[in-house]
């Protein structure tokens, strides 16, 4: 009589200890090697503004940016160059001036915040944004 040994066949098992371990290291090399972009683009949709402050505005460099991005000065027209040596100018003998920003709606925003940039590159850093007029007439002008 043969006896036959009873051998118990083990079902394969898969560990997934090791696995998990990996996909955590994998998570987080992809987490620090990921690039963090600042978007390039401001998605704005600017409104009118139905109050605001008062709009004194002497001793106000006032700027004026038309559709075409044609810019002006206190009503007088001038270049991108002549803007910028002009606000440097402003910025070094009063750095306190305002700066009142009136953009027409179908400026880029681009041709804006070069504007600003320019702005505060000359220590201006007081810049108002002129509103346009709401559905009754009520408003002039914002701070920002």
């Amino acid at each position: 009589m043969t006896l036959r040994s009873r051998t118990r066949k083990r079902r394969a098992e898969i560990n997934i200890v090791p696995l998990v371990d990996v996909l955590m290291v994998l998570i987080f090399f992809f987490l620090m090697t990921m690039q963090f972009r600042e978007p390039k683009v401001l998605n704005l949709e600017l409104p009118s503004i139905e109050t605001a402050g008062s709009s004194e505005s002497r001793g106000d460099l006032r700027l004026i940016v038309d559709e075409n991005g044609d810019l002006f000065l206190n009503e007088q027209s001038i270049s991108a160059d002549g803007l910028q040596k002009a606000l440097s100018v402003a910025g070094e003998a009063n750095p306190d001036r305002k700066v009142l920003l009136a953009v027409h709606e179908d400026t880029p925003v681009k041709t804006l915040t070069q504007v600003m940039d320019w702005s505060r590159k000359a220590g201006l850093s007081a810049i108002r944004i002129q509103s346009r007029e709401a559905a009754d007439g009520a408003a002039v002008d914002g701070d920002r």
